[in-house]
């Protein structure tokens, strides 16, 4: 009998693209020494389908789209990110830094879900003694939750046939392995046809399967980029340095809104949820200051009111600085191109700053105009009014474009008690919103002069 001939191949780590031979650049991701040699094997179920039946061709209209009842999960913020809970037969994988709560935040969300439906926890990272011993110092409840250590998915499918969970959390995904792939665990090979196995497990099953993943230095997932593609559900919790509070972003979402933003503090009894968050991220000192100002952001499905601090500072030597924390640190030295433009205010020869308070990152553009104006306040050495709140998008002709969702980002700054604000001219209100007066500009320099009507004041004055 003939010899089965194993198949080498160079995989990225970075991106899973394979290569015939090895080679220091990657040809698909053009990342440098990524190229691993693996030793690729068929595997037994790979002719079984995505869902492990046969296909079917069917009109879409002989589909009956039933409304699928969702799972909680014991936390409001969890499910907000989720959509509203979890979907049977779907794979989340959430992410995070070491340290951030990833573990903590699922053993809370298990024990609470346990109670009233299956849930299996297998773990291959610790043993059950210091699963229960966490388990114990949290107080959390220890009846109801079945718990597992192994790392081997074959053997992991047969506990799933044998206590038919309707919850699966896998800890993590980068220790699992296969026995029919000749890698090692944490490999780009192994990763892959471990997630590709539990994701047709889960769809067979019809069975909720939730995958921890470790990030790698540049804070992407640990793995092969097609991991985030055949998941259902892919959420970052994040970890500010120095700081108790834990925020859940939602980066990919089949039965959910995108960019949806939870948010948790750590405390000594595990994850607490954070009911308003705008409430914690909107903590401003006693003192006024200048190149201090209030935005709301829009975080997924609500908005979100956060500070920006920015500095502005003589340049010391060599070429100016311009660094943002939080923000796009392209997108403020294009906005500091415009303020040069369009209203004559230089700042070349000055180093800026700029800074989201709270380690909330902002990915629109809504924060735009505010980001001006806290540098501008800083550079001026001008305090803005601390019931000032500002959201715009800026253009590079000077002009503020709308922003969406403008009425129920004003209403929420109307209930934190803010009296004015300056907003695009597209996004005024055509009612009044309670005590606010809301300043409609169509360009930064009128934008300017509102503000500048304002009475706002130097430190000393």
């Amino acid at each position: 009998m003939a010899k089965s001939k194993t198949k080498s191949a160079f995989v990225c780590e970075d991106c899973g693209a394979e290569h015939s031979k090895w080679q220091g650049q990657c040809g698909t991701c053009s990342a440098w020494n990524t190229l691993s040699r693996v030793n690729i094997t068929p595997i037994a179920n790979a002719a079984v389908g995505y869902a492990g039946v046969t296909a079917q061709v069917k009109k879409l209209s002989e589909i009956e789209a039933l409304e699928t009842p969702r799972i909680a999960s014991g936390f409001k913020e969890l499910d907000r990110v989720l959509g509203g809970g979890f979907v049977p037969g779907s794979v989340v994988l959430i992410g995070g830094d070491p340290g951030a709560g990833k573990s903590t935040l699922l053993l809370q969300a298990c024990t609470t879900l346990a109670q009233s439906e299956g849930v299996l926890y297998v773990t291959g990272e610790e043993s059950l003694q210091q699963l229960a011993m966490r388990a114990k110092r949290l107080n959390l409840p220890l009846d109801g939750l079945s718990v597992a250590a192994e790392t081997r998915a074959e053997i992991i499918a047969n506990l799933i046939d044998e206590q038919k969970p309707a919850v699966v959390i896998l800890d993590s995904i980068q220790v699992m392995q296969m026995e029919s792939v000749d890698s090692t665990p944490g490999s780009v090979t192994q990763v892959k046809e471990t997630a590709a196995y539990f994701t047709r497990l889960a769809k067979q099953k019809d069975v909720v399967i939730v995958l921890v993943g470790h990030i790698t230095k540049e804070g992407g997932i640990a793995g092969p980029k097609v991991l985030e593609h055949m998941i259902d559900c892919f959420m970052m919790l994040d970890s500010p340095a120095g700081s108790r509070f834990r925020t859940l972003r939602g980066h990919k979402n089949r039965f959910g809104a995108v960019n949806e933003l939870g948010v948790f503090a750590m405390t000594d009894m595990g994850m607490k949820e954070v009911a308003n968050p705008s409430a914690i991220f909107l903590q401003r000192g006693d003192v006024d200051s200048p190149g201090s100002i209030a935005t709301v952001t829009w975080e997924g499905t609500r908005p979100l009111l956060v500070e920006l601090q920015a500095l502005v500072d003589d340049v010391a030597g060599g070429h100016p600085k311009r660094v943002a924390v939080g923000l796009d640190q392209q997108r403020l030295a294009m906005h500091l191109a415009v303020l040069h433009r369009h209203c004559g205010i230089a700042l070349g020869d000055q180093d800026v700053f700029a800074n989201v308070v709270g380690g909330v990152r902002i990915t629109e553009t809504g924060a735009d105009l505010a980001v001006l104006l806290a540098v501008l306040s800083s550079f001026r050495d001008r305090i803005l009014p601390r019931d000032l709140i500002v959201f715009g998008e800026l253009g590079l002709t000077g002009e503020l474009r709308p922003v969406a969702n403008g009425q129920e980002r004003m209403r929420e700054a109307a209930k934190h008690g803010f009296k004015h604000a300056i907003v695009p001219f597209a996004n005024s209100p055509k009612e009044k919103l309670g005590n606010m007066t809301v300043h409609g500009v169509k360009t930064l320099a009128a934008a300017l002069e509102v503000v500048a009507g304002l009475q706002v004041k130097s430190p000393a004055g």
